[in-house]
């Protein structure tokens, strides 16, 4: 028997309801905050996640899934959203639309070639936002408000925002000279991984979890202590309007977040009590992405969150969300003329704008209404043979157990006005 791939999973329906759930409320969040959607190809040019996400990321040396195609050309199923929708960005000339900055978000399959584990898959879901084209440091506010109100929304509690500045360029320069400076006697006591990264990128030994437990890496300079006057004075607006949007927050000096392309702004949302995985969501500013990427220089922020996270989440809170799964109606017929009968009139209340479902297998009375029951049916139209005769049909509510006999054309409006008073009922 041919099995589904490692580090993958099927989204079979009982389940899918919740993701649906959670997407619709991303969706209609991000409205109100006027991001539009965005969708791009599921695979890209391999150079693209180089320039955008950074040789000496992790996600790049040994995570992406990179294929050679029938022309000769390399390219990579998407890691992640940001550098995909930078690059529509630019392509597209985004920066030229009349209303700026431009607000887009994304919600699609993402792939790593990472050790699966709960919340953490080969394939993924992730849902992220950008926006392009602000400097202003509410707009960083503003992405992380957006995540939580999504999550408070979704009924998540218990979360709190960690939250590091990386400064700008001359920030992290000075701050990389520290780093280097600070680990370059004892580097041969540290892995490959960052000794190869001590001179190409040094930053990136702060995300090593290999050697996270070593003494070195507590007593590292913290990119805090290097931010010029102009970095200092962002980051203290950002936390001013964290603080007028009442989220709280903790200054986590230690993030550097996986990515090269942060500037500034660097957080995270986590969950406490989810387990091995916390972390559910992850964000920052990219000011020099844009222009990596071949646009103009353009500075942005965004974040990302896998639906797979958010759903561990829900789950270790006992959060259960309000899905209904229930079928609006359920046309059971008994004799042949009363089963075609019973095809049409299930058409119609369909067309009405109603679920409903009938029985495709010739089952008896019984066994069809029992099917009705697993459907969580909240009515039940009865047709027989006799009731075919007279032109009406038994309609029944599955909640109450009362019954009315209703003429087969009127039939859809019947249940729709069943359906609404339940509703007002309960």
């Amino acid at each position: 028997m041919i099995q589904i791939p490692r580090g993958t999973a099927d989204i079979l329906p009982g389940e899918i309801e919740l993701w649906q759930y959670i997407e619709e409320k991303a969706r209609d969040i991000c409205r109100r905050y006027n991001y539009a959607e965005i969708r791009t190809p599921v695979f890209e040019h391999t150079e693209l996640f180089h320039r955008g996400v950074g040789e000496t990321t992790d996600i790049v040396e040994r995570e992406m899934y990179t294929f050679t195609d029938r022309g000769g050309r390399s390219l990579t199923l998407r890691p992640e959203g940001t550098a995909s929708t930078v690059r529509s960005y630019v392509e597209n000339k985004m920066f030229g639309l009349p209303q700026q900055p431009t607000k887009l978000f994304y919600i699609g399959q993402m792939f790593r070639y990472e050790r699966p584990q709960a919340g953490r898959m080969r394939q993924f879901t992730q849902f992220g936002l950008e926006a392009i084209g602000s400097k202003d440091p509410a707009i960083d506010a503003e992405v992380i408000a957006l995540a939580m109100r999504l999550y408070e929304e979704l009924g998540l509690s218990r979360l709190h925002v960690e939250l590091n500045s990386l400064g700008d360029a001359e920030s992290r320069e000075a701050h990389r000279e520290a780093l280097i400076a600070h680990f370059s006697p004892h580097i041969h006591d540290f892995c490959e991984d960052c000794q190869s990264r001590l001179s190409r990128n040094p930053l990136r030994i702060l995300d090593c979890k290999k050697d996270a437990d070593k003494e070195l890496m507590k007593t590292a300079p913290v990119i805090l202590d290097y931010l010029n006057e102009e970095s200092a004075a962002y980051f203290e607006k950002v936390k001013k309007h964290l603080d007028d949007l009442k989220i709280a927050y903790e200054v986590n000096p230690h993030l550097v977040r996986g990515l090269d392309y942060y500037t500034h702004t660097a957080f995270e949302i986590m969950e406490r009590g989810i387990g091995a995985v916390s972390t559910i969501c992850g964000g920052g500013r990219y000011n020099g992405l844009v222009e990596q990427i071949g646009g103009s220089d353009m500075p942005g922020i965004g974040f990302a969150t896998s639906i797979e996270r958010v759903l561990l989440a829900l789950k270790t809170q006992g959060v259960e969300l309000p899905v209904n799964q229930a079928l609006d109606c359920f046309v059971v017929s008994m004799g042949e003329a009363a089963d075609e009968a019973a095809f049409s009139l299930l058409d119609k209340i369909r067309q009405s704008g109603l679920s409903a479902d009938k029985d495709f297998l010739g089952r008896k009375m019984k066994a069809q209404l029992k099917s009705a029951d697993r459907l969580h049916a909240r009515s039940v139209v009865i047709l027989g043979e006799d009731e075919l005769a007279r032109g009406i049909g038994v309609l029944k509510n599955m909640e109450t157990g009362e019954q009315q006999e209703v003429e087969l054309a009127g039939m859809p409006e019947a249940v729709k006005i069943m359906i609404k008073t339940d509703k007002i009922e309960r």
